[in-house]
């Protein structure tokens, strides 16, 4: 069976503006990568990812990279992206690093005509200390941190939207949404736990895909983990269809 066809000028759209959605507070470029520290909050912003297609790291480079997390007390993580090299791949497996989480990149249209801003939601362009509580209070382990989530929200240098939606009166759901050259990143969508089921996750979706289109951008993008089977069949009811795949991949120390 032939591989499906990966449209690698979308990847790279995605990956590249993903820097700056989610924002490291430490984010250095070596070479075509670029290695991102966030004192161990969220894999995405503490890992390698290529910024080029056939995005290649030869093994003075790779230990170079691997000191740079240790010196962080952090595990060496590598993105493996489409836009990685197939021997970079194999450099990276061999030297052990193991599988630690599997997504999906997805993106969805905009139709400023379909897609249109929630009254329900209430949004800042900056992410205030509410917002941060309230995603830190449905949170888990590392993630309830709130000063390691804050570190990262409150770099962004982007229109964003810090999404609460609200139900009878109280916060809800919680999402954040970042606009850069027509294309929007929707992340950090969370619903709390005792309101699942009434369509609230839909609801903050929509609102922030009518915001996206409301300033302008003809895409919003996402990414979810593989085993979300729940998000991911909402994404596509949504509209989001699958780009790419890819991996994070850990090296033990």
């Amino acid at each position: 069976m032939d591989k499906p066809v990966i449209d690698m000028a979308l990847v790279s759209a995605c990956e590249t503006r993903i820097v700056n959605a989610w924002p490291a507070p430490t984010t250095l470029v070596v070479d075509q990568w670029v290695v991102r520290f966030a004192n161990g909050y969220s894999g995405r912003a503490n890992s390698a990812s290529s910024l080029r297609e056939d995005g290649d790291m030869d093994e003075a480079t790779l230990a170079f990279v691997e000191d740079l997390y240790r010196q962080a007390g952090l595990p060496p993580r590598i993105r493996f992206t489409p836009l990685v090299a197939e021997g970079a791949r194999q450099r990276f497996t061999e030297r052990g690093y193991r599988v630690e989480t599997a997504s999906f990149g997805m993106v969805a249209e905009l139709d400023p005509g379909l897609h249109l801003p929630d009254p329900g939601i209430v949004a800042t362009a900056q992410a205030d200390a509410a917002w941060i509580d309230g995603v830190c209070a449905h949170q888990i382990g590392a993630k309830r941190n709130r000063d390691h989530l804050a570190a990262i929200v409150c770099g962004v240098r982007l229109p964003a939207a810090f999404a609460t939606l609200l139900h009878e009166g109280r916060p809800a759901a919680y999402a954040m949404c970042v606009a850069e050259r027509g294309m929007a990143e929707i992340g950090a969508v969370i619903v709390d736990e005792a309101l699942r089921g009434r369509g609230l996750g839909k609801q903050m979706m929509l609102g922030l895909m009518g915001w996206a289109a409301a300033q302008g951008c003809a895409q919003a993008y996402l990414q979810v983990d593989q085993s979300n089977g729940l998000a991911l069949e909402m994404y596509r009811r949504l509209g989001f269809r699958t780009v790419y795949a890819y991996e994070t991949r850990i090296l033990d120390v």
